[in-house]
């Protein structure tokens, strides 16, 4: 029985997660997790990268340990962030997090060279500062010693992926989030990269998920005591989680329910109307090229981020639980960038909810009822903006991701959105990862094959749902 490894490696932590089949049904182990959190170095939140692949190679060792040595090893992470590595391999400055200020008027320098309609025009990528194209040009600007340096740029899961195996490869999945990739050709904008004076020797061939980038070096194998083939995950962690969604029609909203919430679903062709780029929606890479057309949602960083300042709680679940028993009814808009990296959660929802007109939450209770409140209704705003652009009437939701767990939310979610929900599985970015492995040895068909699967090994939960959508709150 072969066992196949995902490696998902979230902004706020990892785990290291073994799978295979018994009996047609996926089997899901967990065999280690850690932390992983930015931390301030120089001024800057920067990630500790070669940390994040010393916890790698310790779970390759747990796997060892264990006896279940895997047949092949896929790696998957958050976006848009990357390092610059020199001529002969090694990291140029600091992996700065997509949450750090340095990005601060780099929209305004990008789109002096090109209007910010004519970029989503060609990459289908909606304007978020935190972009890759943002944040090369933060170093192109500031750090031109560091720039002129530059041989190679990896994102993170291609780098971790080059220290396993020494060879340096770039993914599909990942590359759309840097904003400077093509929609239509799905390979690196080459006049775009000119225009903005990025070298192309920095961006490498894009290879889809599936493809074998090699097998671990000699070092790698000494410290593990094991060799296995790296092979491309659907490297951005969303790309995973689409691919792991349980649906079996065209009919189905997406919804990666995390630190950050992604609402969209999987389209053949992009998407790249005025419309879409007013109401921010992206056009990112999927698994077997598919497109995922969705709107990034602040998410349940919010929760975490009060979970942080507040403390004095068991878990989330006490949390939820405290929301729950809160009849607050003041919203705030959760796209608005001041949830982004406050420096206090509570404090910038008090004062968003009385820029509103509402009374002041009160406790712990109230500011997270708020926060549980405007995430369904940002769900429900984007589910009909979804239905417009696309012309795609939604008969029901999925969510996948560890926020399918929070029961309040799904309820709230399905009332508001006035849709059925389904909530599950987890664990759906390392699934996605998992069953693209799976596909290329021929465990599975196709992704449909995959899919189907998925729906018979693990629990989906169903929220039922008022007939009027956001009754409660529009």
């Amino acid at each position: 029985m072969p066992y196949y490894l995902a490696i998902d490696i979230g902004a706020s932590g990892g785990r290291h997660m073994l799978g295979c089949l018994q009996n047609g049904r996926i089997v899901l182990e967990e065999v280690y997790r850690f932390p992983n959190t930015p931390a301030q170095r120089d001024g800057h939140l920067c990630w500790d990268v070669r940390g994040l692949f010393s916890h790698v190679v310790s779970g390759l060792k747990r796997c060892a340990e264990l006896g279940k040595i895997p047949v092949s090893v896929g790696i998957d992470t958050w976006g848009v962030d990357f390092v610059l590595l020199d001529a002969d391999g090694h990291i140029l400055g600091d992996s700065v997090a997509y949450r750090d200020s340095r990005t601060a008027g780099m929209d305004a320098l990008i789109a002096g060279k090109i209007s910010e309609a004519d970029l989503y025009a060609r990459t289908g990528i909606q304007k978020q500062i935190f972009n890759t194209i943002y944040q090369l040009a933060a170093v192109q600007s500031r750090t031109p010693e560091l720039f002129g340096k530059a041989h190679r740029m990896l994102m993170i899961p291609e780098y971790l992926n080059y220290r396993l195996s020494g060879v340096p490869i770039s993914e599909y999945t990942i590359a759309t989030t840097t904003g400077l990739v093509d929609v239509r050709s799905g390979t690196w904008d080459g006049a775009l990269l000119d225009l903005l004076r990025y070298p192309r020797h920095l961006f490498g061939v894009l290879h889809q998920p599936g493809w074998t980038v090699g097998n671990f070096t000699g070092e790698v194998q000494a410290q593990t005591g094991f060799d296995c083939a790296v092979t491309l995950a659907p490297s951005h962690d969303t790309a995973g989680a689409f691919a792991a969604v349980p649906a079996a029609d065209t009919s189905s909203v997406y919804l990666s329910s995390g630190t950050w919430s992604l609402l969209g679903l999987e389209t053949p062709e992009p998407i790249v109307t005025e419309a879409g780029r007013a109401a921010n929606f992206t056009n990112e890479g999927g698994y077997g090229g598919r497109l995922r057309y969705l709107k990034n949602i602040m998410g349940l960083w919010m929760v975490q981020s009060v979970h942080r300042e507040m403390g004095g709680f068991t878990g989330f679940q006490e949390m939820m639980e405290q929301a729950q028993s809160s009849g607050y009814r003041g919203i705030v808009d959760v796209n608005d960038e001041i949830f982004l990296a406050p420096q206090s959660m509570t404090g910038a929802v008090r004062q968003k909810c009385q820029d509103a007109g509402f009374a002041p939450p009160q406790g712990a209770g109230d500011i997270l009822r708020c926060i549980y409140n405007s995430l369904a209704l940002g769900y429900a705003r984007a589910v009909k903006e979804l239905e417009g652009l696309t012309g795609r009437q939604a008969q029901r939701i999925h969510i996948i991701g560890g926020g399918c767990k929070d029961t309040l939310l799904n309820r709230l979610t399905a009332q508001t959105c006035g849709l059925p929900v389904y909530a599950g599985p987890v664990e759906g970015t390392a699934l996605g990862n998992l069953v693209s492995q799976m596909i290329r040895a021929g465990e599975f068909a196709g992704l449909e094959e995959a899919r189907a699967a998925i729906r018979e090994s693990f629990e989906i939960r169903e929220y039922l749902h008022f007939e009027k959508r956001g009754a409660d709150y529009e």
